[in-house]
């Protein structure tokens, strides 16, 4: 048993979620301080930085004007469906006189009120972080690196402490803290909060992927193909819009994005911790709320660590940035390893060592952590191997480009479908790994039912987790260093100054790339997570009615098998209709630029300027009005097949829905990465002909690698990161609307 006066114990561990929470927010804001305390460089900088900001908070403001009034309707609707069915609920009992629907439709709006606040205060700083990343180019690399990661930092804390706080906070307030039932139901009556962290992060990221690609497109269509203007050049009128974009796509809706998946996925975690927690009870295990709590304190150590790594990103001018970031990347991941082995010594304690193999359970655990974090690990070098540009995948893009858009499109097509393989090898041993050291502890129910496996790949994903705030971080690099590119070449800065954002811009494409690997994997050890939990759930709910409990799923069950067929076509639909929306926006976008080159000739001897308002306005509307259709589709479409074929049809839905979506946004996320870079390999002058000439811009091979890019942009960064929340949101969404589905 458990000493209540050691120092160190499960109890102790537990004290340390909200003062992690609350300094990991007052260290971003301490980072946010250093950024904007930073040059700003020349008036010319200052003129189109106010733009840019201008644009992304115009856009911001009317989208999550849309996205907050969604939400709204969407929490009163779940309230009163869910009080409908009040006698089918997991909980009895009543927290401030607040039924279990109305609870639920509380913890949903509050969600997506964090969700939100993450995405608009990332955003913010990100945009004043670009001016200062350009001006600190004019003197040297490191400082450019410092400036560009502190203020993607400022995102990534806050993000993930706003979740850290978030769940603890609804899970406090529904009783989670006051032991006993309440804490074994608490983790269910917060599920909301998971779902409206996923409903707001669907519609940021499409809403801003939409935008950001449109512009991006259409920019580069004109300016760069058929004006034969640099990249981010004052008289392209799009280029502000594309600047923008960059913002409102790239900050605001991934910083949503993970959002979701650290709140969803912790939810979930508690929920298979409750599962042990039943069985800790029974057998008078020490601290058995410290199995549900488990997961809030990995994350906290989680932040910790990242702050310590933050300060690593250092080097000299002569190295090569990827490995600055790199280096903090391995603080953040050694730190995480000691910081598991302790949580897990002190807070997975059983009464004896593993039935089977005479170990201590607490190892088992650690060891299915490890794998989360090898795992995290593995998906950031295949991540880099497919999209940067020293390897074969990106030079051999690069090479087809010779011969034509079409060639280009081919290796691109291929090297896509080609990173499937690595991907689904590496879940599959992640999962297998991390399921297998659990079950070796032996917690199984009174009926024999595996529990410890289950926990094990929870632990795996909350591991993985661990690492979140320092990718978010690397990710929201990118977007700044492009903003700092475009910023140097719109204001004419000096050429040392725009060389260094463009090595900067390269290594921002990749870390953005990262960041997608990264969330698919959580997504796909998460998907798993959640299915169990969804699975638990139903069975809590069954119990409780005396009906016999949902042991598997049968794909043989013909309502079971067209639910899994549905979710595979859902998967493929909503990508078309957020590539399509890409496309259609961008048509508008070109039309409208090329009006400008054709009715305004002064623009390009720069004795008129263009109308960047107007474009930025014609991008805005067409964003948010192409974003609600797969937005809804992607919400109604697990109600509609739950409502007509039931909670075992729902679960094949989930099974299936999550390998196709997983596997998709593999191919669109490292095809798209793969095709931008190789454009930006060509523009590096790395690719020569036959005869040792270099095919830099204004090239064919240029051109060709340019349409290919602009193929890959609504791949990587719409409907790619699209699908991690679609994946997310199909198990939130059921695990909160279960009781629905059972006749």
């Amino acid at each position: 048993m458990e000493d209540p006066d050691t120092l160190l114990s499960a109890d102790t561990l537990q004290l340390i979620i909200l003062p992690a929470g609350i300094i990991a927010v007052l260290f971003a804001i301490y980072l946010a301080r250093d950024v904007l305390a930073r040059d700003t460089g020349t008036k010319e900088m200052e003129d189109v930085a106010g733009t840019i900001f201008e644009g992304a908070v115009a856009f911001i403001r009317r989208q999550y004007t849309t996205i907050a009034i969604l939400a709204v309707v969407g929490a009163v609707v779940i309230g009163a469906v869910i009080t409908v069915f009040e006698t089918q609920a997991v909980a009895e009992t009543d927290t401030f006189g607040l039924a279990l629907g109305w609870r639920t439709a509380l913890a949903f709006l509050v969600g997506a009120i964090c969700s939100m606040a993450s995405g608009i205060i990332g955003m913010y700083i990100s945009v004043k972080a670009n001016v200062r990343t350009a001006a600190a180019a004019r003197r040297s690399v490191v400082e450019a690196v410092q400036v560009a990661m502190r203020g993607g930092a400022v995102s990534g804390f806050l993000v993930v402490a706003l979740s850290l706080l978030g769940v603890y906070g609804i899970f406090s307030l529904f009783g989670g803290l006051a032991g006993g039932k309440a804490t074994q139901d608490a983790p269910f009556l917060i599920v909301g909060f998971g779902f409206g962290a996923s409903f707001v992060a669907l519609f940021a990221q499409l809403g801003g992927g939409i935008y950001t690609k449109a512009a991006d497109v259409g920019s580069d269509l004109v300016g760069k193909v058929e004006k034969g203007i640099p990249e981010d050049d004052p008289r392209n009128a799009g280029v502000v819009a594309d600047l923008v974009g960059d913002n409102v796509g790239d900050c605001a809706g991934r910083g949503a994005d993970l959002f979701e998946s650290t709140a969803a996925e912790n939810i979930g975690a508690m929920i298979l911790g409750v599962g042990v927690y039943t069985i800790a009870l029974a057998a008078v295990w020490p601290n058995p709320a410290a199995w549900i709590f488990f997961p809030l304190v990995i994350r906290a150590f989680g932040l910790l660590s990242t702050i310590v790594a933050i300060f690593f990103v250092r080097g000299n001018e002569t190295e090569d940035p990827m490995n600055m970031l790199n280096r903090g990347y391995w603080v953040t991941t050694i730190l995480s390893v000691f910081a598991l082995l302790l949580t897990t010594n002190v807070m997975l304690q059983t009464n004896g060592n593993s039935p089977i193999n005479g170990l201590p359970v607490w190892l088992l655990f650690f060891g299915a952590g490890v794998v989360g974090l090898a795992t995290s690990v593995a998906f950031v070098y295949i991540t880099q191997f497919y999209t940067a540009g020293g390897y074969r995948p990106v030079r051999e893009i690069a090479e087809a480009s010779k011969t034509g858009p079409a060639t280009n499109i081919i290796s691109g097509t291929a090297v896509g479908f080609e990173t499937t393989f690595v991907t689904a090898i590496t879940i599959g041993i992640a999962l297998f790994a991390s399921h297998w050291l659990g079950s070796q502890a032996g917690i199984v129910t009174a009926d024999g039912r595996d529990v410890g496996g289950i926990f094990g790949t929870a632990v795996a994903t909350m591991a993985m987790l661990m690492t979140t705030a320092y990718i978010l971080a690397m990710d929201t690099f990118g977007p700044i260093t492009d903003n700092a590119g475009g910023i140097a070449e719109f204001s004419r800065a000096e050429a040392g100054a725009r060389e260094i954002t463009d090595r900067l811009d390269a290594v921002g494409n990749t870390t953005k790339a990262l960041t997608k690997g990264y969330a698919i994997a959580s997504a796909s050890l998460a998907a798993f997570l959640l299915f169990s939990a969804y699975i638990d759930k139903v069975n809590l709910i069954l119990a409780r009615q005396g009906k016999p409990l949902m042991e598997s799923v049968d794909l043989s069950n013909v309502s079971v098998f067209i639910a899994a067929l549905i979710g595979a076509m859902l998967v493929y639909f909503f990508s078309s209709l957020a590539i399509r929306a890409v496309g259609t926006t961008a048509q508008a976008i070109i039309v409208e630029v090329r009006r400008q080159f054709r009715e305004m000739p002064g623009i390009m001897d720069y004795t008129q300027r263009p109308d960047y308002a107007r474009v930025v306005d014609i991008t805005t509307k067409a964003a948010l009005r192409e974003m609600i259709a797969p937005g809804v589709v992607a919400v109604a479409t697990p109600i509609i097949v739950g409502l007509l074929l039931g909670a075992e049809a729902v679960a094949g839905m989930l099974m299936v829905g999550t390998i196709s979506g997983v596997m998709l946004a593999t191919v669109l996320n490292n095809g798209g990465g793969a095709w931008d870079n190789a454009k930006k390999y060509i523009e590096s002058g790395n690719l020569k002909d036959d005869q040792g000439n270099v095919l830099g811009k204004g090239s064919d091979a240029h051109a060709a690698a340019v349409v290919g890019d602009t193929v890959g942009d609504p791949f990587k960064d719409t409907a790619g990161p699209s699908l991690h929340v679609l994946v997310k949101l199909l198990a939130t969404i059921t695990l909160v609307l279960a009781p629905l589905f059972i006749r």
